[in-house]
């Protein structure tokens, strides 16, 4: 009586290409991760350098326009270091000035993280 009794269970190519399965599925999920990380270090960037924008823009419109010119300066929101780029152009109406701000990261090169483009008129007194 020798019967062969059939045991259950997987093979080991089974397991081979099991395991093949699960590394390629991991390997797509890490990569997916790394793609939000960095996305999401983008647009942080690009939200703090509008805020510097926002600010140099109210400090603009505090301190009052008197002439024309630009300007290249240190801004920093927290931690981060920017610079900003101002830019102060006359307009057709004499009591109105165009004001772009472009906010770079700390080399100053490369494209802006944020831009803002206003006028001002100035109040005679």
């Amino acid at each position: 009586m020798n019967a062969r009794t059939r045991q259950s269970g997987f093979t080991l190519i089974e397991v081979l290409v099991a395991l093949a399965i699960v590394a390629v599925a991991m390997a797509a999920a890490v990569r997916a991760v790394s793609l939000m990380t960095t996305s999401n270090g983008v647009l942080r960037d690009k939200s703090i350098a509008l805020l510097a924008a926002e600010s140099r823009m109210a400090e603009i419109k505090l301190e009052g326009v008197r002439r024309g010119g630009a300007n290249t300066a240190r801004c920093s929101q927290g931690r981060v270091e920017m610079v900003c780029e101002e830019v102060i152009t006359p307009t057709e109406t004499p009591a109105v000035f165009r004001i772009m701000i472009r906010v770079h990261d700390r080399s100053g090169s490369g494209p802006a993280l944020a831009r803002l483009d206003s006028l001002l008129g100035q109040v005679e007194q």
